[in-house]
């Protein structure tokens, strides 16, 4: 794909966002898109978000549990950018109309990082001792792809279907805890509605972040000490609607708290 088309198509992805709207599907206009171009309309699509004023704090991996994958006819993972205008604390109110377009919510593990982290080559081991705390989260995932018909790389161009992500307020050493085992309790609206584990994440979350700083490490890029990594959902992908209220628990870690509206 000519360097033209991605930045037409990073800019198109870009003034959705802005416009809270749709776009049709790009693997159906352009047969021949790549996952590396995928990559780099998203970075266009970032570009255009910096030039904004926001700053990146973090990345992200998606689609890494099957019950996810199985959902979104997406069978590999994938990465994205954070930035700070995506952040908000625990409990706070998330306005939909303000934000999203067909959000949907999944629990994670949310790294920070005192080191940086390089790949290839980034071990299991060097995630943990690069990581300062791990913490509860909530990712609200959103799609600028009309009605959620995405192939790989669709969601990869759109930022990996990031929109918003909730932090914790309870900060844990990840070695004091086995983040393959840990299990996790989603409920809305005070109903428990979805379990999931550690496990669930590429066998653990930690697997997760070594193959982000890996995969990242192919295009130059590493994860920076400071930021905050999102590692992956634990549990099935949940349709939000404003009114509802969500809280996640995370054994040995804590919980996370919103509201929607």
């Amino acid at each position: 794909m000519d360097q033209q088309t991605i930045q037409t198509l990073g800019d198109e992805l870009y003034e959705a966002l802005r416009a809270q709207s749709t776009v049709t599907p790009l693997t159906e206009r352009h047969a021949d898109i790549s996952i590396e171009d995928a990559y780099y309309i998203s970075m266009r699509m970032l570009e255009r978000r910096k030039a904004d004023g926001e700053r990146v704090i973090g990345k992200k991996i998606g689609v890494t549990s099957k019950a996810v994958q199985a959902m979104l006819d997406v069978h590999q993972p994938d990465f994205g950018y954070l930035t700070d205008a995506m952040l908000f604390g625990n409990g706070e109110e998330l306005s939909i109309s303000e934000h999203l377009v067909a959000p949907r919510a999944e629990g994670e593990v949310a790294f920070v990082l005192k080191r940086d982290l390089e790949g290839p080559g980034v071990t299991n081991a060097e995630v943990l001792r690069a990581t300062e705390c791990v913490m509860p989260c909530f990712e609200i995932v959103d799609s600028r792809i009309r009605d959620w018909k995405i192939r790989i790389q669709d969601t990869v161009a759109d930022n990996a279907s990031c929109g918003l992500f909730v932090l914790g307020d309870q900060i844990v050493d990840p070695r004091r805890v086995d983040l393959s085992v840990c299990g996790m309790v989603v409920e809305k609206n005070g109903e428990v509605v979805s379990t999931g584990s550690g496990a669930a994440a590429l066998g653990s979350p930690v697997n997760c972040v070594a193959w982000l700083a890996n995969t990242l490490g192919e295009f130059g890029i590493k994860l920076e000490a400071g930021e905050v990594i999102l590692s992956g959902s634990l549990v099935p992908l949940l349709p939000i609607q404003p009114g509802e209220s969500m809280q996640l628990s995370i054994g040995g870690i804590g919980t996370a708290s919103t509201r929607f509206v």
